[in-house]
């Protein structure tokens, strides 16, 4: 998809020149601004009661006269706020997509556009024209669109078009997230997930290195390792860097849960809804999206993804629930549900991220059903100690419409982890479930500035919509984006 900024011709909207036109009322009377034909169609379909000008309100006309553009769609944005035109444009794209269309000009009137407008505009644009074809030959035909003109004040053109080009990035990081997550395990393997960074790698000049079970041995690793006994699929810790500035700067590093199927180990799940569980690799989706937007977007700044990728499987050779194994810092984990393994696989990851001496360090996981049941499906769960760090990422989520709520991390938490066997279990009790989860990964964080991202509730969604998100991946790219302009 080619987008791009359009001058607002001398005559007006009705002027511009598009297959089609989608203009974007925000606030305010319905037809204030408009011009002529556009005012007096909206005053008549408003007085037809065709058109109540309410969010999400839209109305197709076509040929109408005097415009140029021979379809237009009005779309009522309500206050005017990113998130409200964003799902404006989502609406009155639905009504042009599946047509006849190639050329879409989008006009706002009633909101000053900003960069974040132009942004969000590309975001509402890819998620409503994703359809998922990878092992499914019959999905629908792909949409005529191939062009997206944002018509703007000539004065303003170049920060729309920065923001056009943040949001060309961030849309295609998104999308990579939701297309390996959207992957049937069968075919979104570990190995996949390396070979899908190697291919970043030379697409984006990142330095990949894939550590294999004998590396991961070696280093003693016995907590992932533990995990991924159980499958024939071989383990794969990955680690992917991105150098756009000096070398002497620390880097941001991401961890990414890479469970590309979680059966549940010998603590085995359902089978209701078992299927969802090629989505357990959500974290490690949105790590190799971000390094993709980051990278893609050359920014300043040095960030690494690691991602500890297996599967989870009941067999002859799978961890036993009581089995004590050794983890990478030392520490021994007594382990008590073999379910509760994106825990398991992520320490070992931020034990390994402390030798990076990083900046700060985010881990991202699809981590547990608790945090669903705390927050439902509209905000990612954020756990740390570091207030700073936690105050970054909740605006970063804010600003990237992909917010974050904050749960606490009291110490009366970690006494849930006590364990007659080792060092802690790796599991508490059921209630404040996810608190304990991060609390688990709090113990080997102590030498970093960390954070952890539960996004149990937001990498997916159920039901008839079912499918990848691709979130956290704006959440993510706009927090490293906003620490390398602070230097």
């Amino acid at each position: 998809m080619d987008f791009k900024t359009l001058a607002t011709p001398a005559g007006g909207l009705a002027g511009v020149n598009a297959d089609a036109l989608l203009v974007v009322l925000a606030g305010g009377s319905a037809a204030a601004g408009l011009d002529a034909p556009l005012a007096t169609a909206v005053e008549a379909a408003i007085k037809s009661g065709d058109f109540d000008a309410k969010a999400g309100a839209t109305l197709y006309l076509h040929g109408l006269a005097g415009i140029k553009a021979l379809r237009v769609v009005l779309a009522a944005a309500g206050d005017g706020s990113i998130k409200a035109i964003r799902k404006a444009v989502a609406a009155g794209l639905g009504a042009v997509k599946a047509g006849g269309s190639q050329h879409l000009a989008v006009a706002v009137v009633g909101a000053e556009l900003t960069a974040d407008h132009a942004a969000a505009l590309v975001a509402a644009v890819a998620e409503s024209l994703y359809v998922y074809r990878q092992t499914k030959p019959s999905a629908p035909a792909a949409s005529r669109l191939q062009k997206i003109s944002l018509v703007c004040a000539k004065d303003g053109a170049a920060a729309l078009a920065e923001g056009l080009r943040l949001g060309e990035h961030l849309a295609a990081g998104t999308e990579l997230a939701r297309e390996l997550a959207n992957l049937p395990a069968n075919h979104c393997t570990p190995r996949h997930l390396a070979d899908t960074a190697r291919r970043l790698g030379k697409e984006h000049g990142l330095k990949v290195e894939i550590l294999e079970r004998a590396d991961c041995e070696k280093l003693g690793m016995g907590s992932f390792l533990a995990v991924a006994q159980g499958s024939a699929e071989a383990p794969k810790f990955i680690v992917a860097r991105y150098q756009g500035a000096g070398k002497a700067e620390a880097p941001v590093v991401l961890v990414g849960k890479g469970i590309t199927f979680d059966t549940g180990g010998i603590s085995i799940k359902p089978s209701a809804e078992m299927d969802e569980m090629k989505f357990d690799m959500g974290g490690a989706a949105s790590v190799l999206g971000t390094l993709r937007a980051v990278a893609g977007l050359k920014a300043k700044v040095n960030l690494v993804g690691i991602i500890p990728a297996c599967e989870n499987m009941p067999s002859s050779r799978a961890v036993k629930p009581g089995d004590v194994v050794t983890s990478l810092s030392g520490q021994t984990i007594e382990i008590l549900n073999t379910d509760a393994e994106g825990r398991l696989i992520l320490c070992d990851a931020l034990s390994y991220a402390e030798r990076l001496k990083p900046a700060v360090v985010v881990d991202i996981a699809t981590l547990t059903g608790a945090c669903v049941i705390a927050l439902g499906h509209h905000r990612s769960g954020l756990f740390s100690g570091d207030d700073p760090l936690a105050a970054e990422l909740l605006a970063a989520g804010e600003q990237a419409l992909d917010p974050a709520w904050r749960m606490p991390l009291d110490e009366e938490y970690d006494e849930a982890l006590k364990s007659n066997f080792a060092d802690m279990g790796n599991v508490g009790p059921r209630a404040g479930g996810a608190i304990t989860a991060a609390m688990f990964l709090k113990r080997f964080t102590a030498k970093l500035r960390w954070a952890h991202l539960d996004i149990a509730g937001t990498a997916w969604k159920s039901g008839a919509a079912k499918g990848a998100t691709g979130r956290p991946v704006p959440l993510l790219t706009h927090f490293v984006l906003a620490r390398a302009k602070r230097k």
